[in-house]
């Protein structure tokens, strides 16, 4: 395996935020570690996506997910980038023809973190508090818990969405704990939500990097850093989102944890509105993550009713 060097760098594609900066600088360090290869073998390249440009109207009002991807799998399969650093809740369930994802690091914290100025936490907003979330899953979630909210659109960055708070545009947001801890801003959440109580997005808290599928030397590459329980873990949750085919307009939680040998699986549907839940859960041998995901989907599908979804 020819290694990456300061003269033939491996070129790390990234969206251009603090958080992206971040996770795309931990897959260096991660490749650094695993490889003995100095800083310079690497190259961090920028690229613009949509979903950052266009800050003023909600995902599924643009185009979803892919808004935060298919810039940089463009210039992926275009040979411009060697790697992709994503986060994974942002990723869609299907790549392009031609790429792979099967590598993650380690996963972080996966809950929800309430953020407000001055309300301790959920239960202390007042009636009629102004909630701002770009989430269709998290604003699902709090309209089942607190329908006299008012729920506001609050796209950008982390920073962009703490001024946001400081400008008084709204009360309280939630971000995701991992991206809080990753940026050093840990302090800034007023609580940690527990899972029991708003089930994070599925793969939150998790980075994956994509490559071209038929690249074997990056492939090697990537297989000193990946993380087998992360990907074990989100094998079962992304099955669970592809047979419901999840998109920004569809309200879907999920997590996957370990046990052993066992997987513990856990999902959620909502109505976008909040007016209706409908949980499942499985418990199966960590091998059959996958095929575990895909039946938990059709389980709570069977119970979904007409015009459950938006979308439908």
């Amino acid at each position: 395996m020819t290694l990456p060097s300061p003269d033939a760098p491996l070129r790390i594609g990234t969206r251009g935020s603090p958080l992206a900066l971040w996770q795309a600088h931990e897959v260096r360090r991660c490749l650094m570690a695993a490889h003995d290869l100095p800083e310079a073998a690497f190259a961090i390249v920028v690229i613009k996506v949509m979903g950052d440009q266009i800050l003023d109207r909600a995902l599924k009002d643009i185009g979803g997910k892919g808004l935060f991807t298919r810039e940089i799998e463009d210039a992926l399969l275009a040979g411009d980038i060697d790697i992709a650093v994503h986060s994974m809740k942002d990723m869609p369930t299907v790549q392009p023809e031609g790429l792979l994802l099967d590598c993650y690091l380690a996963r972080e914290d996966v809950r929800d973190a309430f953020v407000s100025p001055g309300v301790a936490g959920l239960a202390d907003l007042p009636l009629g508090a102004v909630v701002g979330s770009s989430s269709l899953r998290r604003r699902a979630q709090l309209a089942h818990r607190r329908p006299d909210l008012k729920l506001v659109e609050f796209r950008g960055n982390v920073q962009t969405r703490m001024k946001k708070l400081q400008d008084g545009v709204a009360e309280a947001t939630f971000l995701a704990m991992a991206g809080l801890n990753r940026l050093g801003m840990a302090h800034v959440a007023r609580s940690a939500i527990a899972p029991e109580d708003m089930l994070p997005a599925v793969a939150q808290g998790a980075i994956g990097i994509e490559r071209r599928s038929e690249d074997t030397r990056v492939a090697g590459l990537l297989e000193g850093i990946h993380d087998g329980p992360t990907g074990q873990r989100l094998a079962a949750e992304r099955g669970f989102l592809a047979r419901l085919d999840g998109s920004c307009e569809t309200p879907i939680a999920g997590l996957a944890l370990l046990d052993g040998p066992e997987l513990w699986l856990r999902g959620e549907v909502l109505r976008p509105d909040g007016s209706e839940v409908i949980t499942g859960e499985l418990r199966g041998p960590v091998a059959d993550g996958a095929a575990m995901g895909r039946e938990l989907a059709d389980r709570l599908l069977a119970q979904v009713p007409p015009g459950f979804f938006s979308w439908r």
